[in-house]
């Protein structure tokens, strides 16, 4: 999906009031699939999302989330719906096996850090993460899920987007009302600077700041280079922002829609494209995953160089965590015992 122009803040009024009716129903939906407590399970579970339909950064700091809790002594497992993907599952994803377009872009590229589930039944990928050793759920792009009781929600906000033109979609990005939404929320994390001033809304919960760092090695590879950049994420312009911050000069973007499954017929033009200009072909690394199954993908796969991204998690957002997955434990420990 391609996000529409007239979402964006300062867009199209008038299309955004015409179908303001249906994401009045589809807000209030979301609102009541917020409201469902849903099951509780044997270990602490940590959800990751965002406010808006998208891109937000959330994937990059469910990664961060897990690599952090692992060198606390944890064994995270990450719980992934699985989109763009065929399988249902539950099934572990296995990166040397697996393919995009079996279990999505995004959680074969999470489970090059750590154990991956994908499942569309939240409940039942965390009972086959539990039974191959899981002590903690981290819970990908699941804010709005109902099947499991969450210890932790942190919703994350893109501070270049922010909450777009304020409308629930299908008039405008977000997923609904985000008042109401906000009492569901344990903390907020905004990634790159509050450009739309969305922070003043968010009082009452604690919002913590970060920003998206480039790797470091790839990224001096890339300084000064004439790029030809290319990708099918949420918000393409956060790529091209970060490619200038680290000193390339990006001659061409091509942007395609989230979780685009490249053709043959695409891998060549963009592989052509890129030879008449003379430019250094450039991708994300969630875009990476999907750049396999013909010899033009793989060939453009070979070609381009692969950016990837993290979030640092500040000291005191992973404190608040570790605080609540001990006390979730404990209580576990404690419900336990009176058995």
């Amino acid at each position: 999906m391609r996000a529409p122009a007239f979402w964006q803040a300062g867009g199209n009024r008038l299309a955004a009031w015409l179908l303001a009716p249906i994401g009045w129903l589809y807000g209030r939906f979301t609102l009541a699939r917020l409201a469902n407590p849903g099951e509780r399970v044997a270990v602490p579970v940590i959800a990751i999302g965002n406010f808006t339909a998208g891109g937000a950064g959330k994937t990059p700091v469910a990664r961060a989330l897990a690599t952090a809790l692992a060198q606390r002594g944890e064994k995270p497992f990450i719980l992934s719906r699985g989109y763009g993907g065929r399988l249902h599952g539950p099934h572990r994803v296995e990166p040397a096996r697996d393919t995009a377009a079996m279990v999505g872009d995004e959680p074969l590229m999470l489970a090059r850090t750590c154990p991956v589930i994908v499942s569309r039944d939240r409940r039942a990928g965390a009972k086959l993460a539990i039974q191959r050793g899981a002590s903690v759920l981290v819970l990908d792009d699941a804010l709005h899920n109902p099947h499991l009781a969450k210890d932790f929600t942190l919703a994350v906000v893109d501070g270049g987007a922010g909450f777009g033109n304020g409308f629930c979609v299908p008039a405008g990005p977000l997923r609904a009302p985000f008042r109401p939404m906000l009492r569901h929320m344990d903390a907020i994390l905004m990634i790159g600077a509050d450009r739309h001033h969305v922070a003043v809304e968010l009082r009452g919960r604690p919002v913590f700041a970060s920003a998206i760092a480039a790797d470091p090695r790839i990224a001096e590879a890339l300084r000064g280079q004439c790029v030809l950049a290319f990708c099918g994420i949420g918000r393409p312009e956060k790529f091209a922002e970060t490619l200038r911050e680290i000193g390339a000069e990006i001659i061409r973007l091509r942007a395609f829609p989230d979780h685009h499954a490249f053709t043959e017929s695409e891998a060549s033009a963009l592989l052509s494209e890129a030879g008449k200009l003379g430019a250094m072909l450039v991708t994300t690394e969630k875009d990476a995953m999907r750049l396999a199954g013909g010899p033009a993908r793989e060939k453009l796969r070979e070609a381009a160089k692969i950016l990837p991204v993290s979030v640092p998690l500040p000291d005191d957002l992973l404190a608040a965590i570790y605080r609540a997955v001990d006390s979730s434990r404990s209580r576990v420990s404690t419900a336990s015992g009176l058995e």
